[in-house]
């Protein structure tokens, strides 16, 4: 992300132009290239400082796997085998790829639930996935040892590829369509000139191109950084041995993937190729890599590689006695958040990256290079990448420190259980609300977001906060459930001081908010507004809530972990010609949700401002006094109940915490974290960005009508798409509520929707209702005749989990207050 709007420097002469070059010449830059030149781009330029694929492609273990733990990374990951098994063919380049298939194996029966869940994604595509017993399993690759397994999965169709020729496939098929590739063409230096170009000074000259593509690796965030642009990537050592020839390793046994044990096996020219994402990773700064080395290879460290090793001995009993022919040590470059980043860098326009895939640039190179050359060529995504954007991070995560700290944990994360919920536990600490110690005294189980400490569950005194995680009932549900009832019977306060708060300013602060907005912002202050930013295809692009305070300024709220790109967003947008100003004022204001049917008795303790519904209307704003301080009040819920969210100047903020705390104590006041948040606002069906809300859907799909201003002067953004959609006749996708008849299972994401018994979507969010007994959930529905509710009432519907089917009950609204009475109090 960038820090400022990078300055620009003068123009030199060029020795030549291009419309677009490409830093890079491993599979991510080959890739993108290729994509490029098949959607018509022609002037198109590859520079590689070395030799091609000499960064980290080279040393790829050319795994190739389909399926994916999300419906989103799996819609990228599925492309790899479809290009890969063709691409020989059309380039006349071999590439090695083999569809072998993968074989993924489960020691523990939570292992073998996370693997019957990633299965059921794999039916949403029409992809071959298999649950198979130990004894079927080792049917597939004898040499396993089937008596530590619970089960397993077979992919057929997954397989593995040769790095370097698949890469060189990519860049033949790239050169004939016209891209002139340079090796040995280091950039040594790179900067933005005032018509928005990018220069770049090689040995062979200053290179000038419209368009720039990082596709580095490791070596992206510095690059980046010359034109001040945060690319969060560090460097880890990646292993893998390769054995002497042995006879049970045969040509056409699958990659063995056993998660439990950190390893990969594969089969390698008559050898075993066995590799490792251990529990805990070596993270390797900058510094400590060879300088201008092409093909880096660095240092054997048996002490470290014992566990995996010791792992892979357990699983194919033949390698105790295997000869190791080469240990493999070479550099990687991971992200914080273990997904790679494709996209626009912030504050740079047309200035892109491919880069930071954590291991599985061969996995997903494929795909994600097709996707930023379509949102190249487009000028706006054509799928949804929000999740892999690289607009998601905040300026604090290039912070060398916590990349460091960070990446050993997130190298081990890519095999070890991917629990809901889960909380990392380094970078931790990074930002605390000024409440943090309060909430510690109450005994609060923290989590991060966006680098914000938050509660997420409050322990009693003296109990342990330590979370267990599982897919059946994880150990805070019943304090979660505590903190609900209190929500629906008394009263909660919650710290919500992590709301990303955006201040925008000038005469032109409400035409540039009517034009963006879908809905109408241009009201009396002290109104609040919730609505949306969208895409020109009508996609959402944010979520939010916008408090006009003056005739000329505005408080736009969003979600703490989307607030980068929101920020990301507003600012792209904002042009010359307006007298606009955008201010991220996040940590100016602490911020405590107080809600619940007795939280006007509360709050009417410690202020003299009227609150009943005539003094103080619903999705209304006033400056009030609490205890000594002059608070930013908004009465607005997200848990479906009566309540206030008071924006507190954070040196107030203790204050107005303690007189608070101290009234509500006769009213049942109880604290409560981010998951009692979650399940109270899914049982009133409000949605999530990220989740149930994303740039490929629209308002009307998400059934959010209700807040576009159709008719407001000049229109806004996206309108025209959705009047397309709004006048076509039913919705062919809807997002739909559904209520799980058995209490039992537990939803959580991911899970297949089933209408009449056929694969029609997936749960974006799910939760179980402690309220209502059972699990809940939203997700988009898709029908070519229609989401009718004639559909909904008349239909058979199930949901999937692990490929199990549990009948449910299917709704257009909430089943908890579906008509919200209990918000207008």
């Amino acid at each position: 992300m960038a820090l400022t709007q990078t300055s620009t420097r003068r123009a030199e002469a060029p020795v030549r132009t291009h419309e677009i070059v490409i830093i890079g010449g491993g599979i991510a830059g080959a890739s993108v290239a290729y994509h490029l030149a098949k959607l018509g781009k022609k002037d198109i330029a590859i520079l590689e400082r070395h030799q091609l694929t000499s960064g980290t492609t080279w040393h790829a273990a050319g795994l190739i796997m389909q399926t994916r733990g999300t419906h989103a990374l799996t819609e990228i990951a599925k492309y790899n085998a479809e290009l890969y098994a063709t691409l020989e063919d059309e380039t006349g380049q071999a590439t090695g790829f083999k569809q072998n298939g993968t074989l993924g194996v489960a020691r523990t029966k939570d292992r073998l639930h996370e693997t019957a869940r990633a299965a059921s994604v794999a039916k949403s595509f029409g992809l071959e996935a298999h649950m198979i017993t130990p004894k079927e399993a080792q049917g597939i690759f004898p040499a396993i040892d089937p008596s530590i397994l619970e089960g397993a999965v077979y992919i057929p169709k997954d397989g593995q590829t040769n790095p370097i020729d698949t890469c060189m496939s990519l860049v033949a098929g790239a050169r004939r369509q016209g891209v002139k590739v340079s090796e040995n063409s280091e950039v040594k230096s790179l900067w933005r000139i005032a018509s928005g170009n990018y220069q770049l000074r090689t040995a062979e000259g200053v290179i000038e191109c419209e368009k720039l593509v990082l596709a580095c690796g490791l070596w992206s965030r510095d690059l980046a950084a010359k034109l001040g642009a945060c690319v969060p990537l560090y460097a880890a050592e990646h292993f893998y041995v390769v054995t002497g020839a042995m006879n049970e390793a045969t040509p056409k046994l699958p990659v063995l993937r056993d998660t439990d044990g950190h390893v990969y096996i594969k089969e390698d020219a008559g050898k075993f190729l066995v590799g490792a994402f251990e529990p805990w990773g070596k993270a390797l700064p900058m510094a400590g890599l060879p300088k201008n080395t092409p093909f880096i290879e660095l240092w054997e460290d048996w002490d470290h590689f014992e566990l995996p090793m010791t792992s892979a001995m357990e699983i194919l009993p033949t390698l105790q006695t295997a000869e190791i022919a080469r240990f493999f040590n070479g550099p990687e470059s991971f992200t914080p958040d273990l997904l790679f980043m494709v996209g626009e860098v912030p504050g740079l326009k047309n200035c892109y990256v491919s880069t930071g895939y954590n291991s599985e640039g061969i996995e997903f190179g494929a795909g994600a290079g097709r996707a930023l050359a379509e949102w190249i060529a487009a000028g706006e995504p054509q799928m949804d990448l929000s999740f892999v954007n690289v607009a998601r991070f905040h300026r604090f995560q290039v912070n060398e420190t916590y990349l460091k700290d960070r990446t050993p944990e997130i190298l081990g994360l890519h095999y070890k259980m991917h629990w809901p919920h889960y909380q990392p536990i380094t970078g931790r600490g990074a930002r605390k609300s000024t409440l943090h110690d309060r909430w510690a005294d109450l005994n609060a189980s923290f989590g991060e977001g966006m680098g914000w400490e938050r509660p997420m569950w409050f322990a009693p005194k003296g109990k342990s906060t330590e979370n267990i995680y599982s897919y059946f009932e994880p150990n805070w549900y019943e304090h979660t459930a505590a903190e609900c009832k209190a929500a629906r019977e008394t009263a909660i306060l919650l710290d919500q001081s992590s709301f990303g708060k955006h201040l925008i300013q000038g005469r032109d602060a409400c035409k540039f908010l009517q034009h963006l907005c879908t809905g109408n912002v241009d009201v009396t202050p002290g109104k609040l507004v919730y609505t949306h930013m969208l895409n020109d295809k009508g996609g959402i692009e944010t979520d939010i809530t916008v408090n006009r305070v003056s005739e000329n300024e505005f408080i736009i709220i969003s979600s703490a972990t989307v607030q980068p790109r929101d920020e990301n967003w507003i600012k792209r947008h904002l042009t010359r010609d307006l007298h606009v100003t955008h201010t991220d004022i996040t940590s100016a204001y602490a911020v405590l949700s107080l809600q619940g049917p007795n939280s006007r008795s509360i709050l009417s303790q410690v202020t003299n401002a009227g609150l009943s519904n005539e003094a103080f209307p619903f999705a209304t704003s006033q400056e009030i006094d609490v205890g000594y301080a002059r608070v930013i009040a908004n009465r607005l819920t997200f848990v479906g109940e009566l309540g206030w969210e008071l924006h507190i100047p954070t040196e107030f903020a203790q204050g107005v915490f303690d007189v608070l705390w101290e009234a509500g104590q006769e009213f049942g006041l109880k604290p409560a974290g981010y998951h009692a948040l979650e399940h109270l606002r899914s049982e009133r069906a409000y949605r999530e960005y990220d989740l149930d809300l994303t740039p490929v859907d629209t308002p009307l799909e998400a059934g959010l009508g209700f807040t576009i201003a159709w008719d407001k002067e000049g229109g806004f953004k996206g309108r025209d798409a959705l009047l397309v959609q709004r006048d076509a006749g039913p919705l062919k996708k809807r997002l739909v509520m559904f209520k799980l008849q058995d209490p039992k299972p537990l939803l959580f994401h991911e899970e297949l929707i089933l209408c009449d018994g056929e694969i029609v979507g997936y749960i974006s969010s799910g939760v179980k209702s402690f309220t209502l007994g059972t699990s809940i959930g939203m997700g988009y529905v898709a029908c070519s005749e229609g989401v009718t509710k004639d559909l909904i009432d008349t239909s058979t519907w199930e949901i999937e989990i692990a490929g199990e089917r549990y009948a449910a009950d299917a709704s257009l609204g909430a089943f908890f207050d579906p008509t919200g009475k209990r918000v207008k109090g």
